[in-house]
């Protein structure tokens, strides 16, 4: 594929980068005038935030560094409420435009003016489900108009600036209803540097965007950015529905660069993941109780892949409040946020499973689905890329379980644990089994192991129980489906989630 940089040359894009797309603005060609000072501060901060936290809760990649993580993750009394080890938990992330130890340069760079101090523009509720297989994301507009505890009716983005990250805790939980169990902050550095650690991220937009104010722009296409770029990527608001636009394309950064940290690529490259880990853990801030427990956390989430994150907006009332105060700020529609939250509370999946094309999935029926697109084969539809296995060896052969780590790891497929043996081991054919709505994955995974069998269980992720007859795998090729996505002014009543692997941008 070719991407296109700066003055439109054409590059060839070897995949280092990660693809984003969908309704993403992305892309950079920066301008050398020089603009004037930006005052209103970073607008994409909660991409950083997003992104580091998920990066670490979500890969497990921190397992071997406990000692060094500990030492480098900073931690604050933000009125959290605290969890078990196991069971759903909110965790509430911001985003802070943290300027005070930013060199003049630094500051010139990136158009942020010459004041200090702290600002958050925008938050995300994380939830992560009672058996921490599926993480929900929900995006909170920086201009929402909600009470502010002791404080009056301001946007939620004052909260931060007022009180600090307990108002900020005490500002969401009584908007959402939802018990916040654990803080995550993060400042402007760490989506730059976590950027770059990936090896850049890659953007695709279908719409122009010219950003008068720090000179920002671009044509449609493809575009390779790296950590300060997509900064400027993250922070722009010139399209047609500003901050709302830009939280679509922020949620779109995150799933790529979520993707990217974690594939086999990242995970098997000791420097990338050294460099990873060490451009993340030292900007970051959490609340006491996770400071205690991160590391364990995030273990316990080393499974996960992208078709278990979904990503929302809190819905909307009114896009074009005019406030009290004089200011432009959007309103809730508190029905739907209600039901919403709701849902979350109850630990309801926003994404509804796929629906099954048979009731019992056969091996044949799996197999065929790679081979052809008939049409009593559904065809697949999520790549090796954005699954994540685990590898059981069910037999006594001793390294079975590592071989088929190693031919799945070739195939592109996650595999992020070391591989585990069953109780007992007197397995014959080899098992792909998953959880309910993970049919379609499964099916990828199944495909992917001449002879393997479809079987639904009681599994947080998707398993490989290998068997005696396990003779290797095969390449597995999935065409996708692109999507195209008009934005719009309106107001959204009606919540729409989407996966990180649905938000990634399609080759």
């Amino acid at each position: 594929m070719s991407v296109r940089r700066g003055g439109g040359h054409q590059v060839t894009d070897d995949d280092s980068g990660v693809h984003v797309g969908g309704d993403a603005y992305g892309g950079v060609r920066l301008s050398q005038r020089r603009t004037k000072r930006a005052r209103a501060g970073v607008r994409g901060l909660i991409v950083t935030g997003a992104l580091s936290s998920m990066v670490l809760l979500g890969s497990g990649v921190l397992w071997f560094l406990s000692t060094y993580a500990t030492s480098q993750i900073k931690s604050v009394n933000a009125g959290t409420a605290g969890s078990d080890a196991r069971g759903a938990m909110n965790i509430l992330l911001v985003g802070v435009d943290k300027r005070d130890d930013l060199t003049r340069r630094q500051q010139n760079q990136l158009h942020l003016g010459r004041e200090v101090g702290q600002r958050t523009d925008t938050m995300m509720v994380i939830h992560l489900s009672e058996d921490h297989s599926k993480v929900t994301v929900v995006s909170l507009p920086r201009d929402s108009w909600v009470d502010i505890p002791g404080k009056g009716s301001h946007k939620i983005n004052s909260a931060y600036s007022l009180g600090g990250a307990p108002l900020a805790v005490k500002t969401v939980r009584q908007a959402t209803g939802l018990t916040i169990n654990h803080y995550v902050e993060v400042n402007v550095l760490g989506f730059i540097n976590v950027v770059d650690a990936l090896g850049g991220v890659s953007v695709c937009t279908p719409v122009a965007i010219d950003d008068t104010h720090t000179g920002f722009k671009l044509q449609p296409g493809t575009y390779r950015l790296d950590g300060v770029k997509a900064l400027f990527y993250a922070r722009t608001r010139a399209t047609a529905r500003s901050d709302l636009d830009r939280i679509d394309r922020q949620q779109q950064v995150i799933s790529a660069l979520l993707q990217r940290a974690l594939s086999g690529g990242t995970l098997a490259n000791p420097a990338r993941l050294t460099s990873l880990v060490s451009s993340t853990l030292k900007l970051l801030t959490v609340d006491q109780p996770l400071a205690k427990d991160l590391l364990g956390l995030a273990d316990q989430l080393k499974d996960v892949s992208t078709d278990d994150v979904s990503f929302t907006t809190v819905p909307l009332a009114d896009v074009d409040y005019k406030a009290p105060t004089g200011e432009s700020a959007v309103l809730w529609d508190k029905t739907a946020a209600r039901d919403l939250f709701a849902r979350i509370k109850a630990d309801e999946p926003l994404v509804a499973p796929t629906a099954s094309t048979s009731a019992s999935p056969s091996p044949s029926a799996s197999a065929s689905a790679s081979a052809s697109a008939s049409p009593s084969a559904a065809a697949l539809t999520v790549p090796p890329s954005r699954i994540a296995v685990r590898v059981v060896n069910g037999t006594t052969v001793t390294g079975l379980g590592a071989r088929t780590k190693n031919d799945l790891l070739k195939q592109g497929f996650q595999v992020p644990a070391p591989p585990g043996d069953t109780t007992p081991r007197n397995h014959t054919g080899t098992l792909v089994r998953y959880p309910a709505g993970r049919e379609d994955s499964a099916r990828t995974v199944a495909a992917a192991i001449p002879g393997a069998e479809l079987r639904q269980a009681d599994v947080p992720g998707i398993e490989v129980v290998v068997g005696t007859e396990y003779s290797g795998t095969k390449k597995v090729t999935v065409k996708e489906p692109v999507a195209t996505v008009t934005p719009s002014a309106t107001a959204t009543a009606t919540p729409v989630a989407k996966t990180a692997t649905e938000n990634i941008c399609k080759k």
